[in-house]
């Protein structure tokens, strides 16, 4: 939950400081502009902040069918979009410190319940847990599109070892025991490192390398993990 409120205080930032022409740019999730992509967000803070809020929208996205994933973000964006970019942060500011008070709140016998639907990983079906979603899922998104908001306006992207660092840590762990292959992987910036000792020897950036795990380019070793 220290990671879960830095994301947030971190994305925040990010949205403070955009310009007013930034909010229109197309980023690299297809359909979704700056503002569509910060109104996803801030949808899915509400949903973290009140169980009630959460079940509202999950029984909301279920009725539309498909993909219970596109159809709930589908279902944030539309329902914010009158808001305006001023609105959008303001409203993120109010109600993100509720988000990582009730996702702490979340008790550990909910958190060991699967997920009403499985997500596909690799090609593989999934049982998610809500503790993953909830401890890992929630602050994993929030960043991955702070990097897509980053790349698509040009805004500087804060990055540390004791914070981006630790997602990066976390990211190469679960990447490695998902492919279980010896590696040796070097990734460069603050939120770098140097994982492994055998195996073929990877270098990216760390950013790129989490991006590309994402779906977002070529997964090395052909392993996505899930963000």
């Amino acid at each position: 939950m220290r990671l879960a409120k830095t994301e947030y205080e971190r994305f925040l930032a990010l949205l403070e400081g955009l310009a007013p022409q930034d909010w229109s740019k197309p980023t690299g999730c297809p359909g979704w502009d700056v503002r569509a992509m910060a109104a996803h967000l801030l949808g899915m803070a509400e949903m973290s902040a009140s169980m009630r809020e959460g079940m509202r929208q999950v029984k909301l996205a279920q009725a539309r069918g498909g993909v219970l994933v596109d159809a709930l973000t589908a279902l944030q964006v539309e329902e914010r979009a009158g808001m305006s970019p001023a609105q959008i942060v303001a409203r993120y500011a109010e109600v993100t410190p509720r988000a990582v008070k009730a996702r702490r709140r979340t008790p550990w016998f909910a958190r060991r319940h699967k997920m009403p639907t499985t997500e596909t990983v690799n090609g593989r079906e999934e049982a998610w847990t809500l503790g993953f979603v909830t401890d890992v899922i929630m602050t994993r998104d929030p960043w991955m599109h702070r990097t897509d908001i980053a790349k698509a306006t040009g805004a500087p992207m804060v990055l540390t070892a004791d914070h981006d660092g630790v997602l990066v840590d976390d990211v190469v762990h679960e990447w490695a025991e998902r492919h279980g292959r010896p590696f040796t992987l070097h990734l460069t910036g603050p939120a770098g490192g140097t994982w492994g000792s055998d195996g073929p020897k990877l270098e990216f950036d760390a950013v790129e390398f989490c991006r590309a795990l994402s779906g977002r380019g070529t997964a090395p070793l052909d392993t996505e993990v899930p963000f």
